[in-house]
């Protein structure tokens, strides 16, 4: 259940944007303005918007753990400080420019931001917003992008899974995992072992619909998957976590099985022995979500499209941790490195830890 952390209310002429004389609409946002240090929160000057650009209300903002490398300047892309994080956000639409005509006001919608969702409002390009069906709830709705983004071009398009095919999910109680087997449970009907440190994280995987799992906490993983499923192997492993586990991944795989490169949250990028691959006739394919926005959008577009789609037919039900509010952004943003969420519902804004 989520840990909810609710917000004083606040005057709405204020939320609304202080302005007084000589001065214009502002709103609050969170700050990264030296790395490794605390976010600060403060009021930036509202700009207006250009004639294809989209300004959001938002609701909910996802902390994923590139939000918090890119904090600690660890990750392949380096802001200019100060930058607000935040990749990914739902809310409703305030603003629109005049060459915009797939949004209107007061629709709601996620969006693909880069870093700058991690504020009251966001300006965007109308390209990376999808709106939000009727049955989906603004909250759960900001989850999707990235994990159940990277989770769906994962398993259907990068390791072509098939029904009743056995996948094997590594890290399967972090954002992405859980997202992994959702996506491979619920959607496309496999058979999942959820790999994760801990009885506990084991237990989480299996609430969402894994059918069995490995404590690579105590044992060998390759082992454990033999005695799950026999010599054969998996057909399918999706790995976030690099290093040894991925290796016994890779050596988990059945004939013609595929393996999806996803992080490295381990903290080692494994050498990949190019005999495994030739033995067993298996796949090592990788998958970086973000870049198919810039490389390859109709795959990119279509992975959210159907995320919405399959969240909004109950399919799928994203995993909600905790909530925070937006002044506590250090705690959430530092909460054991998980990922997490911003959340503004009208009066107050916080957290919520995936």
């Amino acid at each position: 259940m989520a840990a909810v952390a609710r917000g004083r209310g606040l005057p709405r002429a204020w939320l609304c944007r202080r302005a007084g004389p000589g001065s214009g609409r502002h709103y609050r946002a969170a700050l990264c303005t030296e790395l490794k240090q605390p976010l600060a929160i403060k009021e930036v000057a509202s700009r207006p918007v250009r004639p294809h650009e989209v300004r959001v209300d938002v609701h909910f903002c996802g902390v994923n753990f590139a939000d918090i490398l890119v904090c600690r300047g660890q990750y392949q892309e380096k802001p200019q400080l100060p930058f607000t994080p935040g990749m990914e956000f739902s809310g409703t639409v305030l603003e629109t420019g005049t060459d915009v005509s797939t949004v209107k006001e007061g629709d709601r919608v996620i969006g693909v931001s880069g870093f700058n969702g991690m504020a009251e409002e966001c300006i965007i390009d109308p390209k990376t917003l999808w709106q939000i069906p009727e049955r989906v709830p603004l909250r759960e709705a900001a989850t999707l992008p990235v994990s159940y983004g990277t989770a769906i071009l994962a398993l259907e398009h990068r390791a072509c899974t098939r029904p009743g095919e056995t996948v094997l999910v590594t890290a399967a109680a972090g954002a992405t995992g859980l997202a992994v087997v959702d996506v491979a449970t619920n959607v496309l009907q496999a058979q999942v072992i959820a790999a994760a440190g801990s009885d506990e994280k084991c237990k989480l995987a299996m609430q969402k619909g894994a059918q069995s799992t490995v404590n690579y906490g105590q044992g060998g993983l390759k082992e454990a998957v033999r005695k799950l499923v026999g010599s054969g192997g998996v057909n399918v492993a999706i790995d976030t976590v690099g290093g040894d586990v991925f290796l016994e991944a890779l050596r988990s795989l059945a004939w013609e099985g595929r393996i999806v490169v996803v992080g490295f949250a381990g903290g080692t990028i494994a050498s990949v022995p190019a005999n495994l691959l030739l033995l067993k006739n298996v796949s090592a394919v990788g998958l970086y979500w973000g870049r198919y926005k810039e490389q390859n959008f109709p795959v990119f577009s279509r992975t959210l499209s159907s995320a919405l789609q399959y969240c909004q037919q109950g399919r799928i039900q994203p995993h909600i941790g905790a909530v925070f509010k937006l002044e506590e952004t250090t705690t959430a943003v530092h909460y054991a490195g998980k990922p997490m969420e911003i959340w503004r519902e009208r009066l107050c804004l916080a957290w919520r830890v995936l």
